[in-house]
Order: C-alpha cells, then structure tokens, then sequence
C-alpha cells in the first residue's frame, strides 16, 4: 500500500499544497511550525476519518476559511482508490468520487501506522489510551469490528442512562442482553489481537533494544465467545448494586487494559521514559508487521518528530526497518549518518505551509 499523490487546501496553515511521494523513505524537513506534523495529520484524517490531534474537524480549517480539502491517491494491491476529505459545516468524505454515508465505509481504504511523540501514552498513560491504540488498530483491519465497536458503545451509553434512574433488574436485564453479545465479540477480537502481536513484538523489542517484551490482555475471562458471554453477564450481575450507587458500568470491554512488561517489569507503572519509549516503538513496528500479515501488504507508516527522541542504536534499527515501507518521516533537520542508513529516499523541504522537494 503506497500514497501516489496527497493534495490538500485550506488545511490548518496550507493554502495548497500538493506531494508525490516515493514508495519508500520521504522526509519533510523544516523548523518547528512550519505545516509538517499537518501533513501527516491529513494523512491520518483520510485513513480513519478524524485527527490525531484534535476531536474538533472545525480546527483543521485554515483561518478565515470556510472549507478545507484532503485528498489521497492510495495505490494498493488490489488497486487504486481515491479518497477526498471535505471540511465545513459539515464532513464530507467521499470514496473513488461517491459519498460514504458511515464512517466505516473508510476503514481500511488507507491504513497508517501512527508513530510520534505523543505515542508514549500507549504504555505510560492510563488503560484508555491502550484500548484506543486496540481499537484503531483493529477499526482498520475489520469493518465488521468497526461496527461491533459501535453498537457496543451505543448500548452501554443507554444502560448508563438507565442507571441514573435506579432501574429495576428486568429493566437492566434487557440491556445487559444486548451488551453481553456484542461485548464479547469486542473482547474475542482485541485478545485475539494482543495474542498475535504479542508473538511479534517479542522478535522486534529484542531486536532493538535486547529485552524482551510481553502483552497479555486484561479483561473478561473467555478463549470463545460463548464463555466470555458467561463471564460478562456473572461479572454485570456481581456488579449491578455498585452500578446503580455510581451510575455507570463498572465491568467490560470499556475498563480492560494491557499488561506491558520488559523482562518481567511492568512498564506502566515502574518503565522509565527510555523503556516506555521504545516499548511504544516495537508495538507500532510489530503493528506494521501484524498489517501485513493480515492484508499481504504493509500499511502507510507516519513518524512524526521521532528520530530527536531516539538514541543512535534504536535509530539506527528504526532506520533499518523503515526501508521496507512507504514512510513519511519529519524533524527538523537529518544528520549525513541518518541518509547514509536510510540509503534511498525523497525530500521535501516545508516553510510556513509550503512544500517544494
């Protein structure tokens, strides 16, 4: 999978801009600023429809604008696609030039793999930031998880406005039916998912920094769907009291978490920023692998800011792998030894929202 050509107007700090990058490494260098982490958020935009950055499409509009564009031309194995991103009053997506009517209909058109700074949270933060890595990983993998993700969300938002009103038990009952169901199919697809990329991120957090690095998935007992549903619904019923005191679901997909350890310490609580930073590294890489292994081709690979953060040995196995993806890589400046490792590439200069390679 591979960007042929990104055009944006009116987004954040661009008036216009248009880029054709290579099938390998391309760096967008230029002063802190200057319009470059936009670019890849407008990547990102078109893969899964919102920003990286901002929950808010109204802010990705250039000021004193009405209307911002994204458009990508994404060549995969199977084809080419052409996905455009409209911004007003309204989001507008469009696929191959017809409108998309939900959201999933985006997911998986253009996968990325989102590395930057910020990407710390997935092991230093608290538990949601790891079940929103899951789930936007997962989101573009399978529509049919997409969609399971959302009628889980939609029921538990009715069952918590259900508990403020001291609910009987056959009046939650009807609801925890419902929530039984489909979170099991939410909790079978992340474990499924943490099992996989658990085999893979050991061989890549090796290879990089020598330790070795474990997911185990945390949540609702169950290998199949039909014993984490009897699971679920005994963890709801136990709960049910302490619910309705708090009005809120305490048991679910919604609270599970991801046990991170390197050679057996736990990474969330007791990893320094070093350990922390280059386990959310070798998942982001083992991500890219699972991808491939799933679809036959590797998804887009956004590094935004990274290579300031790294030390010469973990650049330099970074460096390595990117060579196998399309990726767009920005900083403010690349040192002789950092081209040299990456051999093949393409560079683009940006200064105040232009581009020129």
């Amino acid at each position: 999978m591979k960007i042929e050509k990104l055009t944006i107007s009116n987004y954040r700090n661009y008036a216009s801009a248009e880029v054709e990058p290579c099938g390998g490494v391309n760096l967008f260098i230029g002063e802190n600023a200057q319009g470059k982490t936009n670019l890849l958020e407008s990547v990102y935009l078109a893969s899964v429809g919102r920003s990286a950055r901002t929950p808010r499409w109204q802010e990705l509009v250039r000021w004193g604008e009405k209307e911002a564009l994204v458009r990508v031309k994404v060549h995969k194995n199977i084809g080419t696609d052409d996905i455009a991103v409209r911004l007003g009053a309204e989001k507008h997506i469009q696929i191959n030039g017809l409108a998309i009517t939900k959201i999933g209909e985006l997911m998986g058109v253009l996968k990325t793999v989102l590395f930057s700074p910020d990407e710390l949270k997935i092991v230093k933060d608290g538990p949601g930031e790891r079940r929103r890595f899951m789930d936007i990983a997962l989101c573009q993998l399978s529509k049919a998880y997409f969609y399971t993700l959302t009628r889980y969300n939609k029921i538990l938002s009715q069952r918590n406005k259900l508990l403020k009103g001291n609910p009987t038990d056959d009046a939650l009952e009807v609801w925890d039916m419902q929530l039984v169901k489909e979170g099991a199919r939410v909790i079978k697809t992340r474990r499924g998912l943490i099992s996989r990329l658990d085999k893979i991120v050991e061989a890549v957090h090796r290879d990089i920094c020598g330790e070795t690095l474990k997911l185990v998935y945390e949540g609702v007992d169950g290998a199949t769907a039909a014993e984490i549903e009897t699971a679920f619904d005994a963890e709801l019923k136990k709960n049910r009291e302490r619910d309705r005191q708090f009005a809120i679901t305490h048991v679910g997909p919604q609270r599970d978490d991801i046990a991170i350890t390197a050679d057996g310490v736990d990474l969330r609580s007791f990893g320094s920023q070093g350990q922390q930073r280059t386990a959310a590294l070798s998942l982001k890489l083992a991500e890219m692998e699972l991808f491939k292994e799933e679809s036959g081709e590797y998804p887009v690979l956004l590094l935004d800011d990274v290579l300031s953060e790294l030390d010469e040995n973990r650049q330099a196995k970074l460096l390595e792998r990117i060579k196998s993806y399309q990726t767009i890589l920005t900083g403010t400046s690349v040192s002789e030894e950092v081209r040299a490792m990456i051999g093949d590439y393409k560079e683009f200069k940006v200064v105040r929202g232009k581009v020129a390679e």
